[in-house]
Order: structure tokens, then sequence, then C-alpha cells
């Protein structure tokens, strides 16, 4: 089964979150995915106004149907943000101005730009009101997803009641330092047979050996590896961006906005993420199919 990575924020020096995005740029993209064995993906935008999550979701949708290639490669999209915590340490890369809670006619706006393409949405439970949102997406065959947000037991638990079924990328969009025990990661997990878990198993978002734990924690069957991709992916380091932010990419391929301790998408590729996955984690050819291929299948209903 060939991998589907349902977080894809651009790849090989294109950025699906950039308001310039060109149909060659998008076509050029998925030629390296499918280069690099990608079967299918999602393409990801993160926070922006929503006027310019619109026109980007919307534009993307059109050169999908314009390209077979890129029909063939991008299965539809994952919206992170903007209903998303802007709590210091917990926005990461994204533009705290640009979030906003959760609400119904937003999000009806951002799925109908996607033309019915939309698959994923990272939201923070503790930033929609009464659930409604969720519940709302979840209602309509979308996944729904927590993601940098520090919603307390019981906001995760109605979150999960009306619909929530997945954490991106856990053990990111939060503080780098926590406290001990009552921090938003052990939250996740006390919940865990009740999510997807999504992992970007590139040594710099969750070091290997913590990724191993993690796996022996939550099990193999509630597992999924993204990469988390931007734009630097492929390329050498030095300055990107990411929906218009500058991106300061280092000689070990670390993503960080210059300045911050906090991580900006990753560079890793789905080939590294294979290697890593054999090579650092052990896991059998069987169980690597089942993190990148069938997981996150299942996850999206497919």
């Amino acid at each position: 089964m060939k991998p589907f990575d349902i977080q894809v924020n651009g790849y090989a020096g294109v950025d699906f979150c950039s308001n310039d995005l060109t149909a060659e740029q998008f076509h050029h993209a998925c030629a390296e995915l499918k280069s690099d064995g990608v079967g299918q993906i999602l393409a990801t935008v993160i926070t922006d106004t929503l006027e310019n999550l619109e026109a980007k979701l919307s534009k993307m949708a059109r050169f999908r149907e314009d390209d077979s290639l890129v029909e063939e490669i991008v299965a539809g999209f994952h919206i992170e943000g903007p209903f998303m915590s802007a709590k210091p340490g917990y926005a990461g890369a994204h533009p705290p101005e640009a979030m906003r809670p959760g609400n119904v006619d937003d999000a009806k706006r951002l799925l109908d730009a996607c033309n019915g393409l939309a698959r994923l949405v990272t939201v923070a439970p503790e930033c929609d009101p009464g659930f409604k949102t969720i519940a709302f997406l979840a209602e309509n065959r979308v996944t729904v997803s927590a993601g940098h947000c520090d919603p307390d037991l019981d906001q995760l638990k109605g979150a999960i009641d009306h619909g929530l079924s997945m954490v991106t990328h856990f053990g990111n969009g939060c503080p780098v330092d926590l406290p001990r025990h009552d921090n938003v990661l052990q939250r996740f997990l006390h919940f865990r047979e009740y999510l997807w878990f999504c992992f970007i198993p590139d040594g710099a978002h969750v070091e290997l050996f913590a990724l191993k734990n993690y796996l022996d924690f939550v099990g193999m069957e509630k597992s999924i590896m993204v990469t988390d991709a931007i734009g630097a992916a492929k390329m050498p380091p030095g300055i990107y961006k990411l929906s218009g932010i500058s991106i300061e990419v280092d000689s070990a391929g670390v993503a960080r906005r210059p300045g911050s301790p906090n991580l900006a998408g990753s560079t890793i590729t789905m080939p590294g993420v294979i290697e890593n996955l054999r090579n650092h984690l052990r896991l059998t050819e069987e169980g690597i199919s089942q993190v990148i291929g069938k997981n996150p299948r299942s996850a999206l209903g497919q």
C-alpha cells in the first residue's frame, strides 16, 4: 500500500500556503511527491484570514480539476486553523492574530471553498463554544483533529463526544516546556482509546526514542506518521516561506521561525520517514505500511 501523507504544506520548493501558488508549481510538487513513492496526500493550509484561506483552497481545487496528476496525488485538503489557540507556545508557526473561535458559518465557508474536498480540519476544542463546529464538521464526514490547543479534560471529552477523533502532530503545537503531569499531551494520552495519533518521525519534532515509547503506549493500530513537509522539503538549508512567514532551515534540515525555539513544519520526505521507521524504530514492513498507508486511510473513512 502506497503512503498516504495527510499533512503536506508544500514540497520541493513549492509552498501550498502561498497566495501566489501557480498551477505549474502545484504540478511540480505533485510530480516530486510521486517520484518519491507517495501515493496520495492531503494538501495542507495553515491559519490565515478566512478570505485568504477561501482563495487558497478554491484555487487548489481548480488546479486539481484541470490536472490529472494533481488529481491523482491530492486526495483532498487538510485545513489546519484558524480555529485554534493563540496562547503563547501553542500557536507555533501559525499567526495568532488570524486565529478565531470556531463557528459553523466560517467552517461552512471553508468547506464550500474546497468544492467538497475537505477531508481533515484541525481545531482547538477549547476554542469551539459548545463544540458546534466540531459536530458540524463530523456530520459532514470531515475528520476533526485537535492541535495547537490546550483543552482541559472536560473540554477534550466534550469534543470527542461531538466527533473529534484525531490528534495533529502529537508532541508539538505546544510550548517547549510543560508541567510534568497536567499538560495537554497527558490529556490526549488519557483518551487514547478514542483518538488517532499523528506523529512527525523526523527526530526533531519527536526524538525517535520517545516516539518508540509513544508507539508502544498508543499502539500501532492508532498511530499515523506524517511528514508535515513544507516547501523546503528536498531543498538545501536557507530561508523559505510558509504562508508568507519566513522560515529558516538549518544544516540539519530543522525548520524554525528565525529566533524561535518552536519548530515550523518539517523538511523530511516520505522516504526519510520510511528510513527512520525501519532503521531507528525497527518496524516491520507490515508495520510501516500500517502507519503510513492503512491507518491514515482508515482515519479518513476510506
